[in-house]
């Protein structure tokens, strides 16, 4: 057996035996050549030996890493079971420990595992800096009539757009910019919904959505969740056949916190579902840009044929989270939605819409967002490794297919609450998992956010977090 394919069979079998996991970084061409005393000649073409089966996979001005493979992604393990809540009504009282939970982030100068934002290192903040100092000179008679609802018409030409080049066709009237998809969201529920009503929501799902209900006086029932495919469309229909829903919330595309894709299919019959019982939709859709696969995942919206999808969005997640800037599909409910956009905050500044709007005009946003998804997609696998290395035995992860959240069981009855509490004495957030959820559910679930670059400091965490996980068993 000449050298290098020794190497090979020598990686290959650490790979094999889960010495080394997919996602994780394996000694460099140097540090291997000195480590095997053989020449960087041989282990580069041992290297690409190995990249050429499909062992491991290089990543430009990163190294080399274990290469995720089919048979890992399944492994029994690692799997995660549909949830079963309670199909009675409840309150909803998340707020007061989302707030807590979001201010020690910023307060602790903690490792951010735990926020809900992404890395705003990928932003292009220079661009878009230049053209709100562009807009604002060029502006300097400025009416606050300028700003009133629906929004800035170059904006919505250009979300118009954006919504045209990926496979849905919008009608730019019944476009309505917003402050965030969060008063998107809050704006769409006030709409369909009053205090009282019962609103239907995935589970576990993401708090933003629990708080417009709290907010608004409602009630939320949950409905089982798988974590690959989805709301159960028939657990769902059980639900609207026993009691009234005034409307459903959910986000089919890269769910915060799970991170799956709902299928064109189960899209489709939902929307049927909804068509049968006149019943609207909330469509959460702030992720759908940040996709792993080859291309860009359809709405619910896309099968919305009586107006009953009012599909959120906004920039904050893939392009600028200080502009603030989101927007409203609302369907038959467009015209109530603006009434209530003029009454809840009167408008959205005119300058960030146009900054956003000149950058999606003139610059690269399609390069921009490949550059992350392809960041997100190697730290997502790296991430992934370093939980399933460190944490104990038992630990389930989830298999995000976008965004930039991993979803974690931990084994035993592991309170999640206590982890963060002495996490955050160690200086690393977690996003602990009662915030998803009204019951107690998911007391031993937690949500890490991987949107930041793989660093010491980010590895250091993890292995500090597995070992307080083994401590409190």
């Amino acid at each position: 057996m000449k050298l290098y394919e020794k190497l090979v069979s020598d990686i290959e079998q650490l790979v094999d035996k889960g010495v080394l996991l997919p996602g994780e970084r394996i000694p460099s061409v140097r540090q291997t050549s000195q480590q095997h005393k053989l020449s960087i000649t041989t282990v580069l073409r041992a290297y690409v030996k190995l990249e050429g089966m499909g062992v491991i996979e290089s990543r430009p001005q990163s190294g080399y890493f274990v290469r995720q493979r089919a048979s890992d992604a399944a492994t029994p393990s690692l799997c995660m079971q549909a949830s079963h809540p309670s199909p009675v009504p409840a309150e909803v009282h998340v707020s007061r420990l989302v707030l807590s939970t979001l201010r020690s982030i910023g307060l602790h100068d903690a490792i951010p595992l735990g926020s809900p934002y992404p890395d705003p290192s990928l932003f292009p903040w220079e661009r878009i800096n230049q053209y709100a100092g562009t807009v604002a000179r060029r502006n300097r008679a400025w009416s606050v009539t300028d700003d009133l609802p629906p929004g800035n018409p170059q904006l919505i030409r250009e979300i118009a757009r954006r919504h045209m080049e990926n496979g849905l066709a919008v009608d730019p009237d019944e476009i309505i910019v917003t402050v965030g998809a969060t008063e998107a969201i809050n704006l769409c529920l006030q709409a369909v919904a009053k205090p009282g009503d019962t609103i239907a929501v995935e589970s576990p799902t993401f708090y933003a959505m629990l708080m417009a209900v709290e907010r608004l006086g409602m009630k939320v029932v949950e409905v089982s969740t798988d974590p690959y495919e989805g709301i159960s469309i028939e657990a769902l229909a059980d639900i609207m056949a026993q009691q009234p829903i005034a409307a459903v919330m959910v986000m089919p595309n890269f769910q915060n916190p799970l991170g799956f894709q709902m299928s064109d299919q189960r899209k489709r019959a939902l929307v049927q579902l909804l068509e049968q019982h006149d019943v609207p939709a909330i469509e959460n859709g702030v992720y759908n840009e940040l996709y792993y696969g080859d291309a860009h995942p359809s709405s619910l919206k896309s099968y919305d044929r009586k107006g009953l999808v009012l599909h959120c969005s906004s920039f904050s997640k893939s392009l600028s989270s200080a502009q603030r800037v989101g927007w409203a599909l609302a369907g038959r409910y467009r015209g109530k939605v603006e009434e209530l956009k003029f009454l809840n905050t009167l408008a959205t500044s005119s300058f960030p819409q146009l900054a956003i709007a000149e950058y999606l005009q003139n610059d690269g946003y399609e390069q921009h967002l490949r550059r992350t998804r392809k960041a997100y997609a190697q730290q997502a696998r790296i991430m992934a490794a370093a939980v399933q290395r460190f944490f104990p035995a038992g630990t389930k992860i989830s298999h995000p297919q976008g965004g930039y959240v991993l979803w974690v069981e931990l084994p035993g009855d592991i309170d999640s609450m206590q982890l963060y509490r002495r996490a955050l004495e160690c200086k690393i957030t977690v996003g602990p998992g009662r915030m998803f959820s009204v019951s107690q559910a998911y007391k031993h679930c937690i949500r890490l956010n991987y949107s930041y670059p793989w660093s010491v400091g980010v590895e250091q965490a993890i292995i500090l977090l597995g070992k307080l996980i083994t401590e409190f068993l």
